[in-house]
């Protein structure tokens, strides 16, 4: 265990991203687990907080296992290595898109309960998740942000395996972290207190930030 639970790990990671305090940065949580630390990084830096809704893609016998994620505004990431590996053909694949597709249109009204979410455009912005463990959504979420506009996407996780690192940089301006141990094994690991976050309780802080701002 490294972290309590994810506001704890959340202000661990607040403390790392002070030197964006006078940039103005928004900050996205990826719901459902990234918005609690999400929440403490945006307190600490007194920045709107909004979450930025990513599905993974999962191979149907092995749910875990990502084959691509996919975003709001329809961005798509595929993981190439995978889809060859399982033999993932065009109708499996499609098949589980509109199916993630519709879950990603329904978390996302709940989310923000009929408000529009927050401009990116021409900001900095800081993208949080409890934890990185294959880097699809991850990847997803910084693709969006660039499609909204976003002039520096800054990815920030308190957990991810090593070698991760290099391929995240590729996709966002700058990459932190609290540890990259190896081996991982898996994100809950490194906490106490992985208990899952229901759709209510993301909104509960959502509503919180908003009422600071």
């Amino acid at each position: 265990m490294r972290f309590a639970d994810r506001a704890e790990a959340g202000g661990e990671l607040a403390a790392r991203l002070e030197h964006l305090r006078d940039q103005r940065p928004v900050v996205l949580g990826l719901p459902r687990g990234g918005v609690p630390v999400a929440f403490r990084i945006a307190e600490a830096l007194d920045a709107p907080l909004d979450v930025i809704v990513v599905r993974k893609l999962g191979v149907p016998w092995l749910p875990e296992l990502a084959m691509g994620a996919i975003g709001e505004d329809g961005s798509l990431v595929m993981e190439m290595d995978t889809l060859r590996h399982e033999g993932i053909t065009e109708a499996i694949f499609t098949a589980v898109e509109r199916r993630e597709a519709a879950e990603l249109s329904r978390r996302a009204d709940a989310y923000r309960a009929g408000h529009p979410a927050v401009s990116i455009a021409d900001r900095t912005v800081v993208i949080v998740d409890d934890g990185i463990a294959t880097g699809s959504t991850a990847r997803a979420a910084c693709v969006v942000a660039r499609q909204r506009s976003a002039t520096r996407v800054v990815l920030a996780v308190p957990v991810l395996p090593p070698d991760l690192i290099g391929p995240m940089r590729q996709v966002a301006d700058e990459v932190v972290w609290l540890c990259a141990p190896e081996p991982m094994i898996a994100v809950g690991n490194w906490y106490g207190d992985f208990d899952q976050l229901t759709d209510a309780e993301v909104v509960e802080l959502l509503t919180r930030a908003d009422a600071r701002q």
